[in-house]
């Protein structure tokens, strides 16, 4: 039976060539021919939605502290790239809207929110994403936090949202229905499940997107299992190994 090539899916844009979660790195990835990005977000002090994977500024930019302690004016004008490489400088970390800006409709965008920030957040990208209501079917709200998720999907019920987790469950799909809302996808460690959990999976109708994949012969073995997409910090080798 032919199995249908995942799609490719940008982790942080193009991570592993381009400093994560900026604007050079999605563009990079989407050059490299992600079908998907992957991104990050927390929220400043004044509300606004940011790109960046730490709650705080110190590992990927020129600044330090908590993001949730500073307003966006000050986090703006950080440098978010030469810490990659000097190639680089002068990139910052972005805006949730200034990422939906530069991806073309159409594409899957997967928003992983860090952090509740005691239900901040949650309101926030609810109401940023009832703004762009053209573009719902385009993202996939995922979490570790299950209880976000199930929060965001009762608050909205139009949104997809999706599992974050790094455990080998003993049902993966059981699991997402403890949830009592639609789960549309799971994002299990690429080491956490199991072939046959995938098939179960799917079996349910859940869309299956493991992270981080990087070596070949672990596309190989995401591939050979059926997973739906593939997150990975290199998109354009993994768009090479598909040959597509």
């Amino acid at each position: 039976m032919h199995t249908p090539k995942p799609i490719i899916i940008g982790h942080r844009g193009a991570a592993g060539e381009a400093p994560e979660n900026t604007l050079a790195s999605f563009a990079l990835a989407l050059s490299q021919g992600a079908q998907a990005i992957e991104l990050d977000v927390h929220i400043t002090k004044d509300g606004e939605i940011v790109v960046c994977h730490d709650g705080t500024l110190d590992r990927t930019t020129n600044g330090s502290g908590l993001i949730c302690n500073q307003q966006w004016a000050d986090i703006q004008k950080l440098d978010a790239g030469a810490w990659f490489s000097e190639k680089f400088r002068g990139e910052r970390i972005p805006l949730l809207s200034e990422v939906f800006d530069i991806v073309p409709k159409g594409t899957l965008i997967n928003v992983e929110v860090k952090h509740a920030y005691e239900g901040r957040m949650e309101s926030a990208l609810l109401a940023f994403l009832r703004e762009t209501d053209d573009r719902y079917e385009d993202v996939v709200v995922s979490s570790f936090d299950h209880k976000v998720i199930q929060r965001l999907k009762r608050a909205e019920p139009a949104l997809k949202v999706g599992l974050l987790y790094a455990a080998n469950l003993i049902d993966h799909a059981a699991y997402a229905k403890l949830l009592e809302v639609e789960v549309y996808s799971l994002h299990p460690h690429h080491h956490s499940f199991e072939r046959e959990d995938i098939a179960l999976a799917a079996s349910d109708g859940l869309a299956v997107y493991p992270y981080t994949v990087n070596e070949l012969t672990d596309y190989q073995r995401m591939i050979e299992s059926g997973v739906t997409g593939i997150i990975t910090d290199f998109p354009g080798r993994l768009k090479a190994f598909l040959n597509i």
